[in-house]
């Protein structure tokens, strides 16, 4: 004994079997739509938002380099011995205890030559001799 749920389109009665696969497959194929539309809103987010920190971040940038120069015209404060200039090329001043000039040259010299790196890449603090 079958039962006969639905009419197939020629008319003639499809056994329950067919009827329950075909129901499931329709529902199957409903719900794989579904959860495509859900990845494709997800993604869609995700880039969004992305942008939107991107967007945020340029922003902030920007206000930060308009508050940059604000802040180097402010007045500084005094300085115990007013700022010598310094030469192109070089990294600023040098402090020397008991050492001469011509032998710190030398020092600064040789370490620049045994790192392997030019002299106005390095940054000299101070020069101290060790007794």
């Amino acid at each position: 004994m079958q039962i006969m749920m639905d009419v197939a389109a020629s008319g003639t009665m499809l056994p329950f079997g067919d009827t329950v696969l075909t129901a499931v497959l329709g529902y199957a194929v409903v719900f794989m739509g579904l959860l495509v539309l859900m990845a494709i809103v997800y993604i869609m987010g995700a880039v969004f938002k992305s942008m939107a920190a991107r967007k945020a971040a340029l922003a902030e940038a920007a206000r930060n380099a308009k508050a940059m120069p604000k802040a180097a015209n402010a007045p500084a404060a005094p300085a115990k011995e007013p700022k010598k200039p310094v030469a192109p090329g070089t990294a600023g001043e040098v402090k020397r205890f008991d050492v001469p000039d011509k032998e710190a040259a030398m020092i600064m010299a040789i370490v620049a030559d045994q790192m392997g790196k030019p002299l106005n890449e390095l940054r000299f603090k101070s020069i101290k001799e060790v007794k």
